[in-house]
Protein backbone atom coordinates (compact mmCIF):
# COMPACT_ATOMS: atom_id res chain seq x y z
CA UNK A 1 0.00 0.00 0.00
CA UNK A 2 1.53 3.33 -1.12
CA UNK A 3 2.00 5.36 2.05
CA UNK A 4 2.95 8.90 3.06
CA UNK A 5 4.03 9.52 6.65
CA UNK A 6 3.49 13.01 8.07
CA UNK A 7 5.38 14.18 11.14
CA UNK A 8 3.10 16.58 12.97
CA UNK A 9 0.17 18.57 11.68
CA UNK A 10 -1.94 21.44 12.88
CA UNK A 11 -5.69 21.13 13.12
CA UNK A 12 -6.11 23.61 10.28
CA UNK A 13 -3.99 25.45 7.76
CA UNK A 14 -1.40 24.38 5.19
CA UNK A 15 -0.12 21.33 7.11
CA UNK A 16 -3.62 19.90 7.54
CA UNK A 17 -4.47 20.58 3.90
CA UNK A 18 -1.37 18.56 2.96
CA UNK A 19 -2.74 15.44 4.70
CA UNK A 20 -6.03 15.91 2.85
CA UNK A 21 -4.17 16.34 -0.44
CA UNK A 22 -2.24 13.10 0.16
CA UNK A 23 -5.48 11.16 0.58
CA UNK A 24 -6.88 12.82 -2.54
CA UNK A 25 -3.80 11.65 -4.45
CA UNK A 26 -4.60 8.07 -3.42
CA UNK A 27 -2.04 7.48 -0.66
CA UNK A 28 -2.50 5.76 2.68
CA UNK A 29 -1.78 8.49 5.22
CA UNK A 30 0.03 8.02 8.53
CA UNK A 31 0.49 10.75 11.13
CA UNK A 32 3.19 10.68 13.79
CA UNK A 33 2.15 13.11 16.51
CA UNK A 34 3.06 13.91 20.10
CA UNK A 35 -0.17 15.88 20.51
CA UNK A 36 -2.43 13.69 22.64
CA UNK A 37 -5.35 16.04 22.03
CA UNK A 38 -5.27 15.08 18.35
CA UNK A 39 -5.61 11.42 19.33
CA UNK A 40 -8.56 12.33 21.56
CA UNK A 41 -10.14 14.10 18.57
CA UNK A 42 -9.30 11.20 16.24
CA UNK A 43 -12.69 11.24 14.47
CA UNK A 44 -12.08 14.81 13.28
CA UNK A 45 -9.08 13.68 11.20
CA UNK A 46 -10.95 11.53 8.67
CA UNK A 47 -8.29 11.78 5.95
CA UNK A 48 -5.58 10.36 8.25
CA UNK A 49 -5.83 6.59 8.01
CA UNK A 50 -3.44 5.77 10.87
CA UNK A 51 -2.47 8.05 13.75
CA UNK A 52 0.44 7.10 16.03
CA UNK A 53 1.18 8.86 19.31
CA UNK A 54 4.92 9.03 19.99
CA UNK A 55 7.71 11.41 20.89
CA UNK A 56 8.34 13.30 17.64
CA UNK A 57 11.68 14.54 19.01
CA UNK A 58 12.87 10.93 19.34
CA UNK A 59 14.16 9.92 15.92
CA UNK A 60 14.99 6.34 17.03
CA UNK A 61 11.41 5.79 18.19
CA UNK A 62 10.12 7.01 14.83
CA UNK A 63 12.56 4.75 12.98
CA UNK A 64 11.20 1.79 14.94
CA UNK A 65 7.61 2.67 14.03
CA UNK A 66 8.50 3.07 10.35
CA UNK A 67 10.21 -0.33 10.35
CA UNK A 68 7.07 -1.89 11.86
CA UNK A 69 4.96 -0.33 9.09
CA UNK A 70 7.29 -1.75 6.44
CA UNK A 71 7.13 -5.19 8.04
CA UNK A 72 3.33 -4.99 7.82
CA UNK A 73 3.60 -4.38 4.08
CA UNK A 74 3.26 -0.61 3.86
CA UNK A 75 5.20 0.82 0.91
CA UNK A 76 6.63 4.08 2.31
CA UNK A 77 6.87 6.55 -0.58
CA UNK A 78 7.45 9.76 1.38
CA UNK A 79 8.13 10.98 4.91
CA UNK A 80 7.38 14.69 5.17
CA UNK A 81 6.49 17.52 7.49
CA UNK A 82 4.87 20.89 6.87
CA UNK A 83 5.36 22.18 10.43
CA UNK A 84 8.23 23.49 12.53
CA UNK A 85 10.54 21.96 13.66
CA UNK A 86 10.12 18.61 11.92
CA UNK A 87 10.99 19.37 8.27
CA UNK A 88 14.64 18.41 8.76
CA UNK A 89 13.80 15.29 10.80
CA UNK A 90 11.41 14.15 8.07
CA UNK A 91 14.11 14.62 5.42
CA UNK A 92 16.59 12.55 7.47
CA UNK A 93 14.07 9.73 7.84
CA UNK A 94 13.23 9.94 4.16
CA UNK A 95 16.90 9.41 3.32
CA UNK A 96 16.89 6.14 5.24
CA UNK A 97 13.51 4.69 4.32
CA UNK A 98 12.54 6.07 0.90
CA UNK A 99 13.62 8.37 -1.91
CA UNK A 100 14.61 11.80 -0.60
CA UNK A 101 14.68 14.48 -3.29
CA UNK A 102 15.09 17.41 -0.90
CA UNK A 103 18.33 18.95 0.39
CA UNK A 104 18.64 17.77 3.99
CA UNK A 105 21.61 19.95 4.93
CA UNK A 106 19.96 23.10 3.52
CA UNK A 107 16.79 22.36 5.50
CA UNK A 108 18.82 21.95 8.69
CA UNK A 109 20.45 25.37 8.20
CA UNK A 110 17.15 27.08 7.37
CA UNK A 111 15.51 25.74 10.54
CA UNK A 112 18.10 27.51 12.69
CA UNK A 113 18.20 31.32 12.59
CA UNK A 114 21.81 31.50 13.81
CA UNK A 115 23.07 29.06 11.18
CA UNK A 116 21.11 30.89 8.49
CA UNK A 117 22.56 34.28 9.41
CA UNK A 118 26.11 32.90 9.53
CA UNK A 119 25.64 30.97 6.27
CA UNK A 120 24.46 34.10 4.43
CA UNK A 121 26.88 36.43 6.21
CA UNK A 122 28.38 38.17 3.17
CA UNK A 123 25.25 38.45 1.05
CA UNK A 124 23.96 41.93 0.19
CA UNK A 125 20.51 40.96 1.47
CA UNK A 126 21.76 39.86 4.90
CA UNK A 127 21.13 42.48 7.62
CA UNK A 128 23.71 43.43 10.25
CA UNK A 129 23.53 41.08 13.22
CA UNK A 130 25.38 39.92 16.32
CA UNK A 131 25.21 36.51 18.00
CA UNK A 132 25.53 36.70 21.78
CA UNK A 133 26.50 33.68 23.89
CA UNK A 134 24.33 32.72 26.91
CA UNK A 135 26.11 35.16 29.26
CA UNK A 136 27.52 37.61 26.72
CA UNK A 137 26.57 41.30 26.54
CA UNK A 138 26.65 43.70 23.60
CA UNK A 139 29.84 45.75 23.62
CA UNK A 140 30.81 49.01 21.95
CA UNK A 141 28.38 51.54 20.56
CA UNK A 142 24.89 50.14 20.09
CA UNK A 143 22.66 51.64 17.41
CA UNK A 144 18.95 51.57 18.21
CA UNK A 145 16.35 50.40 17.45
CA UNK A 146 17.26 46.70 17.51
CA UNK A 147 15.48 43.38 17.04
CA UNK A 148 16.28 40.68 19.62
CA UNK A 149 15.37 37.04 18.91
CA UNK A 150 16.12 33.45 19.83
CA UNK A 151 17.56 31.28 17.01
CA UNK A 152 15.37 28.37 18.16
CA UNK A 153 12.05 30.20 18.32
CA UNK A 154 9.41 30.14 15.61
CA UNK A 155 6.91 32.78 14.63
CA UNK A 156 6.77 36.17 16.33
CA UNK A 157 6.49 35.26 20.01
CA UNK A 158 10.24 35.59 20.67
CA UNK A 159 10.98 38.46 18.28
CA UNK A 160 11.32 41.59 20.40
CA UNK A 161 11.84 45.29 19.62
CA UNK A 162 14.24 47.42 21.67
CA UNK A 163 14.35 51.20 21.31
CA UNK A 164 16.94 51.80 24.06
CA UNK A 165 19.34 50.11 26.49
CA UNK A 166 16.64 49.54 29.10
CA UNK A 167 14.44 47.59 26.68
CA UNK A 168 17.47 45.73 25.32
CA UNK A 169 18.49 44.41 28.75
CA UNK A 170 14.86 43.61 29.61
CA UNK A 171 14.43 41.52 26.44
CA UNK A 172 17.79 39.79 26.85
CA UNK A 173 16.77 38.78 30.36
CA UNK A 174 13.38 37.52 29.13
CA UNK A 175 14.87 35.35 26.38
CA UNK A 176 17.71 34.04 28.56
CA UNK A 177 15.27 32.98 31.24
CA UNK A 178 13.31 31.14 28.56
CA UNK A 179 16.32 29.70 26.68
CA UNK A 180 19.16 29.66 29.26
CA UNK A 181 21.62 27.59 27.21
CA UNK A 182 20.92 29.17 23.82
CA UNK A 183 22.55 32.16 22.11
CA UNK A 184 20.60 35.32 21.33
CA UNK A 185 20.64 37.21 18.02
CA UNK A 186 20.45 41.00 17.82
CA UNK A 187 19.74 42.53 14.41
CA UNK A 188 19.42 45.98 12.93
CA UNK A 189 15.81 47.16 12.72
CA UNK A 190 14.85 47.30 9.07
CA UNK A 191 12.58 50.07 7.78
CA UNK A 192 10.43 49.39 4.75
CA UNK A 193 7.49 47.35 3.51
CA UNK A 194 7.50 43.69 4.50
CA UNK A 195 6.94 40.91 1.99
CA UNK A 196 6.50 37.15 2.06
CA UNK A 197 7.49 35.11 -0.99
CA UNK A 198 6.53 31.47 -1.57
CA UNK A 199 9.07 29.57 -3.70
CA UNK A 200 9.30 26.11 -5.26
CA UNK A 201 12.62 24.68 -6.48
CA UNK A 202 12.52 22.13 -9.29
CA UNK A 203 15.70 20.90 -11.06
CA UNK A 204 17.78 23.62 -9.36
CA UNK A 205 15.45 26.35 -10.69
CA UNK A 206 13.42 28.54 -8.31
CA UNK A 207 9.87 29.39 -9.27
CA UNK A 208 8.16 32.19 -7.39
CA UNK A 209 4.64 30.99 -6.63
CA UNK A 210 3.27 34.02 -4.78
CA UNK A 211 4.37 37.46 -3.63
CA UNK A 212 2.53 38.85 -0.62
CA UNK A 213 2.85 42.27 1.00
CA UNK A 214 2.20 42.08 4.73
CA UNK A 215 0.31 44.41 7.07
CA UNK A 216 1.96 44.48 10.49
CA UNK A 217 0.29 45.47 13.75
CA UNK A 218 2.81 46.44 16.39
CA UNK A 219 1.70 45.96 19.98
CA UNK A 220 3.77 43.98 22.44
CA UNK A 221 4.85 41.90 19.42
CA UNK A 222 4.95 42.31 15.65
CA UNK A 223 1.77 40.58 14.46
CA UNK A 224 0.88 40.19 10.79
CA UNK A 225 -2.81 40.99 10.44
CA UNK A 226 -3.09 41.35 6.67
CA UNK A 227 -1.72 39.61 3.56
CA UNK A 228 -1.92 41.34 0.16
CA UNK A 229 -1.33 38.71 -2.53
CA UNK A 230 -0.44 40.11 -5.97
CA UNK A 231 -2.22 38.65 -8.97
CA UNK A 232 0.42 40.27 -11.16
CA UNK A 233 3.74 41.28 -9.59
CA UNK A 234 5.26 44.57 -10.83
CA UNK A 235 8.08 43.60 -13.28
CA UNK A 236 10.96 45.35 -11.44
CA UNK A 237 9.87 43.85 -8.14
CA UNK A 238 9.63 40.38 -9.67
CA UNK A 239 13.02 40.70 -11.37
CA UNK A 240 14.78 41.64 -8.14
CA UNK A 241 13.05 38.81 -6.25
CA UNK A 242 14.01 36.29 -8.93
CA UNK A 243 17.65 37.37 -8.61
CA UNK A 244 17.54 37.00 -4.82
CA UNK A 245 15.85 33.58 -4.98
CA UNK A 246 18.39 32.34 -7.53
CA UNK A 247 21.17 33.40 -5.15
CA UNK A 248 19.54 31.49 -2.29
CA UNK A 249 19.12 28.35 -4.39
CA UNK A 250 22.76 28.45 -5.50
CA UNK A 251 24.07 29.24 -2.00
CA UNK A 252 22.06 26.46 -0.32
CA UNK A 253 22.67 24.12 -3.30
CA UNK A 254 18.98 23.33 -3.58
CA UNK A 255 17.83 20.89 -6.23
CA UNK A 256 14.28 20.18 -5.12
CA UNK A 257 12.20 21.73 -2.37
CA UNK A 258 9.93 24.44 -1.10
CA UNK A 259 10.72 27.48 1.00
CA UNK A 260 9.30 30.84 1.92
CA UNK A 261 11.16 34.01 2.75
CA UNK A 262 10.19 37.11 4.67
CA UNK A 263 11.90 40.31 3.56
CA UNK A 264 11.91 44.04 4.00
CA UNK A 265 12.26 46.34 0.99
CA UNK A 266 14.62 49.00 2.39
CA UNK A 267 16.33 52.03 0.86
CA UNK A 268 19.35 49.79 0.24
CA UNK A 269 17.34 46.97 -1.37
CA UNK A 270 15.99 43.66 -0.11
CA UNK A 271 16.95 42.49 3.39
CA UNK A 272 16.17 38.93 4.47
CA UNK A 273 14.32 38.59 7.77
CA UNK A 274 14.09 34.80 7.68
CA UNK A 275 13.82 31.73 5.47
CA UNK A 276 11.82 28.57 6.23
CA UNK A 277 12.03 25.24 4.33
CA UNK A 278 8.28 24.79 3.81
CA UNK A 279 5.13 26.60 2.73
CA UNK A 280 3.84 29.16 5.20
CA UNK A 281 1.25 27.85 7.62
CA UNK A 282 -2.16 29.25 8.40
CA UNK A 283 -4.24 30.43 5.45
CA UNK A 284 -1.42 30.50 2.88
CA UNK A 285 -2.42 27.41 0.88
CA UNK A 286 -6.01 28.63 0.60
CA UNK A 287 -4.85 32.13 -0.34
CA UNK A 288 -2.82 30.74 -3.24
CA UNK A 289 -5.76 28.56 -4.30
CA UNK A 290 -8.04 31.62 -4.21
CA UNK A 291 -5.57 33.63 -6.31
CA UNK A 292 -4.44 31.05 -8.87
CA UNK A 293 -6.71 27.99 -8.66
CA UNK A 294 -4.15 25.32 -7.75
CA UNK A 295 -3.42 23.58 -4.44
CA UNK A 296 0.22 24.33 -3.55
CA UNK A 297 0.63 21.60 -0.92
CA UNK A 298 -0.79 19.00 -3.32
CA UNK A 299 1.66 20.01 -6.05
CA UNK A 300 4.50 20.11 -3.49
CA UNK A 301 3.74 16.51 -2.49
CA UNK A 302 3.92 15.54 -6.18
CA UNK A 303 7.29 17.27 -6.41
CA UNK A 304 8.64 15.37 -3.38
CA UNK A 305 7.28 12.08 -4.74
CA UNK A 306 9.17 12.56 -8.01
CA UNK A 307 6.02 13.23 -10.04
CA UNK A 308 5.65 16.25 -12.32
CA UNK A 309 3.97 19.11 -10.44
CA UNK A 310 1.79 21.70 -12.16
CA UNK A 311 1.97 25.26 -10.89
CA UNK A 312 0.14 26.77 -13.88
CA UNK A 313 -2.43 29.37 -12.74
CA UNK A 314 -6.00 28.49 -13.70
CA UNK A 315 -7.06 32.09 -13.04
CA UNK A 316 -5.48 35.24 -11.64
CA UNK A 317 -7.14 37.16 -8.81
CA UNK A 318 -5.82 39.61 -6.27
CA UNK A 319 -6.37 38.29 -2.77
CA UNK A 320 -6.42 39.95 0.61
CA UNK A 321 -6.52 37.98 3.85
CA UNK A 322 -7.50 39.87 6.98
CA UNK A 323 -6.78 38.35 10.40
CA UNK A 324 -8.87 39.35 13.39
CA UNK A 325 -7.43 39.98 16.86
CA UNK A 326 -8.91 41.18 20.14
CA UNK A 327 -7.83 44.21 22.15
CA UNK A 328 -8.67 43.06 25.66
CA UNK A 329 -8.60 39.79 27.60
CA UNK A 330 -11.81 37.87 28.09
CA UNK A 331 -13.69 34.58 27.96
CA UNK A 332 -15.39 33.94 24.65
CA UNK A 333 -19.16 33.52 24.99
CA UNK A 334 -20.02 33.36 21.28
CA UNK A 335 -19.00 34.53 17.81
CA UNK A 336 -21.59 36.08 15.53
CA UNK A 337 -21.55 37.17 11.88
CA UNK A 338 -19.64 34.34 10.18
CA UNK A 339 -22.48 33.45 7.80
CA UNK A 340 -23.14 37.11 6.99
CA UNK A 341 -19.43 37.55 6.25
CA UNK A 342 -19.44 34.53 3.92
CA UNK A 343 -22.33 36.03 1.94
CA UNK A 344 -20.47 39.28 1.29
CA UNK A 345 -19.28 39.81 -2.33
CA UNK A 346 -15.92 38.27 -3.27
CA UNK A 347 -15.40 36.25 -0.08
CA UNK A 348 -13.53 32.99 -0.67
CA UNK A 349 -13.32 31.72 2.90
CA UNK A 350 -14.04 32.69 6.50
CA UNK A 351 -12.40 30.80 9.36
CA UNK A 352 -13.09 31.28 13.06
CA UNK A 353 -10.72 29.43 15.36
CA UNK A 354 -11.80 29.63 19.05
CA UNK A 355 -14.73 27.86 20.65
CA UNK A 356 -17.01 29.03 23.43
CA UNK A 357 -15.19 29.24 26.76
CA UNK A 358 -11.76 29.98 25.26
CA UNK A 359 -9.75 32.74 26.92
CA UNK A 360 -8.84 35.34 24.27
CA UNK A 361 -6.00 37.84 24.72
CA UNK A 362 -4.39 40.68 22.75
CA UNK A 363 -1.77 39.06 20.50
CA UNK A 364 1.62 37.96 21.83
CA UNK A 365 2.12 35.53 18.91
CA UNK A 366 0.57 34.63 15.56
CA UNK A 367 -1.45 31.99 17.41
CA UNK A 368 -3.46 34.78 19.01
CA UNK A 369 -5.11 35.67 15.70
CA UNK A 370 -8.60 34.31 16.12
CA UNK A 371 -10.21 34.46 12.67
CA UNK A 372 -9.45 35.29 9.06
CA UNK A 373 -11.32 36.36 5.95
CA UNK A 374 -9.96 35.62 2.45
CA UNK A 375 -11.33 37.96 -0.24
CA UNK A 376 -10.78 38.01 -4.01
CA UNK A 377 -10.83 41.05 -6.24
CA UNK A 378 -10.00 42.34 -9.71
CA UNK A 379 -7.63 44.77 -7.97
CA UNK A 380 -5.87 44.73 -4.64
CA UNK A 381 -7.94 47.71 -3.52
CA UNK A 382 -11.16 45.79 -4.24
CA UNK A 383 -9.94 42.67 -2.38
CA UNK A 384 -8.98 44.75 0.69
CA UNK A 385 -12.33 46.56 0.71
CA UNK A 386 -14.24 43.26 0.43
CA UNK A 387 -12.27 41.67 3.30
CA UNK A 388 -12.80 44.71 5.54
CA UNK A 389 -16.52 44.76 4.74
CA UNK A 390 -16.87 41.08 5.66
CA UNK A 391 -14.75 41.50 8.80
CA UNK A 392 -17.11 44.18 10.07
CA UNK A 393 -19.80 41.49 10.36
CA UNK A 394 -17.82 39.30 12.76
CA UNK A 395 -17.98 39.99 16.46
CA UNK A 396 -16.40 38.20 19.42
CA UNK A 397 -18.75 38.37 22.42
CA UNK A 398 -16.53 38.19 25.49
CA UNK A 399 -16.80 38.44 29.23
CA UNK A 400 -13.91 40.63 30.36
CA UNK A 401 -11.31 39.28 32.75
Amino acid sequence: MKTIIFIGTNKSGSSREATKAAEKLGYFTVLFTSNERQFEQRTEYEEIHKMTILDTTNIEQMKSEITKLQELGFDIKLIVSFVDPYVHVAALLCEQFCQNLTSTRAIEIMEDKEQTRTFLLNKSYSPQFTVLGPAEQLTGKVTFPLIIKSPKSTGSKDVLFASDNKELHKHLTTLRNKYPTEPIITEEYLKGEQYLVEVIVHNHQPQIIAVIRQDITKGKRFIITGYQLFSTVPPKLLESLNTLCQSLVETFELKTGAFHIELRLTNSGWKLIEINPRISGGAMNKMIEAAFGFNLVEQTLKLYLGDEPDFTPKHNDYVYTKHLIVHHKGILEKVTGKQRALKCPGIYDVYVKPKKGTILIPPLSMGHRYAYIIAQGATLKEAVARANRAASEIRFHMRRL
